[in-house]
């Protein structure tokens, strides 16, 4: 055999050169174009993670509220604990236990759903017992900023 021969049947180095730069490159796109991909999920289960939160703190802040008037369920019957929408704490002035828990848990709603002036609660009794405690809050950074966003939940019970 030749040298001539052998090297006929060997490919030629010349078509073969940038073609693994190529395929890297390619690779490398098609890698980060699927890691932005799972970027994009990430923060989107962030934001559904936060509204959970919200809606979490929120059932907690209602229950909360209603087991403070069961245990003084005289005053919340006698109509003491009803409130419209309110969003400060220091719109309360009276200073016996009815006022000091609606205090002290309009400042819990701050402190769990946001401190600003979309975080509001109310409460209505009657006469009964049958109770409806509703809360107010601002969930844009859940949604993703769009305005408008404000949550409500309310819930009902008999203390």
């Amino acid at each position: 055999m030749t040298i001539s021969s052998r090297q006929g049947s060997r490919p030629s180095l010349r078509g073969q050169r940038g073609v693994g730069l190529i395929e890297i490159l390619v690779a490398v796109l098609i890698l980060s174009l699927g890691l932005l991909g799972m970027a994009g999920l990430q923060a989107n289960a962030l934001k559904s993670n936060q509204s959970s939160y919200g809606r979490s703190q929120a059932v907690m802040l209602s229950y909360y509220i209603l087991d403070a008037m069961r245990a003084d369920r005289a005053a919340a019957v006698g109509l003491s604990y009803n409130m419209g929408p309110t969003c400060n704490s220091g719109a309360i002035t009276t200073a016996d236990l009815a006022g000091n828990t609606r205090r002290d848990w309009l400042d819990s709603l701050r402190t769990g759903l946001g401190d600003a002036n979309t975080t509001c609660g109310a409460i209505n009794c009657d006469a009964l017992g049958n109770c409806t405690v509703s809360i107010t809050w601002d969930d844009s950074r859940a949604i993703g900023g769009t305005t408008g966003s404000t949550q409500t939940f309310q819930t009902r019970s008999r203390i």
